[in-house]
């Protein structure tokens, strides 16, 4: 605001200076320019204002300090083997169904400020299923690492012509949606799913100017995640579901052959993105960094039954593990739609807890 105020004032002393028509002209342009400037601050405010504004109900603000743990506890997970940075991070709450990032550091609609945090757009709707803050965590730390451009290289050298371009554009995408399973297994597939089922036209749509692969592909290919990974499972239904509701066959005849020429390299697309080696992560598989055995099925029913309700209320749980709690409740959220109501109550009891533990 104090750089906005100078450029005002500067050109409140042009205009008392000016004595021509061609001053004047060019009091008219500076004009011009302090008013783009102005919308650009007014902007900047409007955002951090919402952002902030969403904590004043005690609950909202609870679960969104909670939100913000979770996302950088992802980031971490990732970044901290790595000796990299981790932001701050800022969730707030808004209408819609997905969610978005804005990256620490990148500069602000003033083109000057840059970002002192990692704000995190999350929806009402999944407020208490938070898989996608994983998601949009897992952009910020696939974007300090580097691996989106060596997934991107890797998928055109391993794959075919046709193929490899096509993943390649959707790499950040696939990135993230990678670190999400890692951090919370098939939690983050359910969620996924609910978030982009939806009528033929969009799940088909090859899109060009579009990073996200068509959801057709990528609920497919998480799901192939689960099942290189833990074997059978309810992804396996999860994936007859969805090709039984959005069969191939009614895809637009100009973007079927990539779709089922896609469909078929997806075994080897999830080795590119979880087996093998890059230099992003000291030439380990991201893997190696974050492992998703911790988070599968059995794993998080074990730990569970170990604990007991302990591991919903004790603040050293929550604390140490509130990812693998995150995975566990959507886990259960997914698989036993009779009991939506009381996991979601419990969910909503346990962030709250662990939203007051990060206030303290």
């Amino acid at each position: 605001m104090a750089r906005l105020r100078a450029h005002a004032a500067a050109v409140s002393a042009e205009l008392a200076a000016a004595a021509t028509a061609a001053e004047l002209d060019a009091v008219r342009r500076s004009v011009v320019r302090l008013r783009g400037r102005y919308i650009q601050a007014e902007t900047l405010v409007a955002f951090y204002s919402t952002a902030v504004n969403a904590r004043t109900s005690p609950e909202v603000a609870a679960l969104l300090r909670a939100c913000d743990t979770l996302a950088r506890a992802c980031m971490a997970a990732v970044c901290e083997p790595l000796r990299l940075p981790v932001p701050p991070v800022l969730c707030y709450v808004d209408r819609g169904l997905g969610a978005s990032i804005l990256r620490a550091g990148l500069r602000l609609w003033d083109g000057v400020t840059v970002s002192a945090v990692a704000a995190i757009r999350t929806t009402w709707h999944n407020l208490l299923t938070q898989t996608a803050l994983c998601h949009e965590a897992g952009h910020y730390a696939n974007s300090a690492t580097g691996w989106n451009s060596e997934l991107a290289d890797a998928f055109v050298a391993h794959l075919d012509r046709t193929t490899g371009p096509a993943f390649a554009g959707w790499a950040s995408e696939i990135a993230a949606d990678a670190v999400a399973f890692c951090t919370t297994g098939y939690a983050s597939v359910a969620a996924l799913h609910d978030v982009v089922a939806g009528e033929d036209g969009p799940v088909y749509r090859l899109n060009p100017f579009d990073p996200h692969p068509p959801p057709f592909l990528r609920v497919l290919l998480n799901a192939e995640f689960c099942r290189r990974w833990y074997g059978s499972g309810p992804w396996d239904d999860l994936a007859d579901a969805w090709l039984t509701a959005h069969p191939l066959a009614h895809a637009p005849a100009g973007e079927r052959a990539l779709l089922g020429r896609a469909r078929e390299v997806l075994d080897d697309v999830a080795d590119l993105i979880l087996r093998r080696p890059y230099r992003a992560f000291g030439d380990r598989p991201l893997t190696a960094l974050v492992d998703p055995l911790r988070v599968r099925p059995a794993e998080l029913l074990d730990l569970e039954r170990r604990t007991g309700p302990a591991l919903w209320t004790s603040p050293y749980w929550l604390t140490r593990e509130p990812l693998r709690l995150l995975a566990l409740s959507g886990y259960r959220v997914a698989t036993e739609p009779a009991c939506t109501a009381e996991l979601l109550g419990q969910a909503r009891t346990w962030m709250t807890r662990l939203g007051e533990l990060a206030r303290t």
